[in-house]
């Protein structure tokens, strides 16, 4: 089983860090045939008209735009490539989980969850929410940042705070997602503090 995989450096160390690089090849574009590969893992730097194009299965880091919004086809299921996530044994998958998919994933002894397709699929769109809170406490001036990556580390036995987790995953992106969420919702609205920091 040979997947090809899309990355930028970081997200490359941060995958083989997880599955050893089983089956798993680097790739600096995407290939004209795609007769060589049996799945791609596409977590940077190609249109969906590229993947579109291609006959094998594809895990598609877009975190906050739906399938449905980029037109993308049946051989596309979304991920959540940001950092922090990739070496997570249990990955949430929103497009057809078919018998393709899981094949190309399996050298991989990951798990694959179907989730709905929509903005942050689950587990970024719950951190978002968790880093969101804690920025409104800053603004509140409950604590600092490093009490409250503390109270919730402790208090809850995250692997991560939710200040510490925002510099992993990248401020911009969780304020991306919150916004994209507050479209619909307003209780995703971003902190004051939250859109400074992403702005900045």
């Amino acid at each position: 089983m040979m997947i090809a995989v899309l990355a930028n450096d970081e997200q490359w160390n941060e995958l083989i860090a997880g599955y050893n690089e089983a089956g798993l090849v680097r790739i600096a574009s995407l290939p004209e045939q795609d007769d060589s590969f049996d799945g791609y893992i596409v977590l940077e730097g190609a249109t969906v008209e590229q993947l579109n194009s291609l006959n094998k299965p594809v895990l598609l880091n877009a975190v906050i735009t739906t399938l449905t919004t980029i037109n993308a086809g049946v051989n596309i299921c979304r991920i959540n490539g940001w950092n922090s996530f990739l070496s997570r044994k249990t990955w949430e998958v929103a497009g057809k989980v078919d018998k393709a998919l899981k094949n190309i994933f399996s050298p991989l002894n990951g798990e694959l969850i179907q989730v709905a397709d929509e903005p942050g699929l689950v587990a970024a769109r719950t951190i978002a929410m968790i880093v969101n809170e804690a920025y409104f406490a800053l603004g509140e001036a409950v604590s600092s940042t490093t009490e409250i990556d503390t109270a919730i580390k402790l208090g809850t036995n995250y692997p991560s705070g939710p200040f510490d987790w925002a510099q992993k995953i990248g401020v911009y992106n969780i304020y991306a997602l919150l916004l994209a969420l507050s479209k619909a919702d307003d209780r995703y609205l971003p902190a004051p503090l939250l859109q400074q920091a992403a702005n900045a």
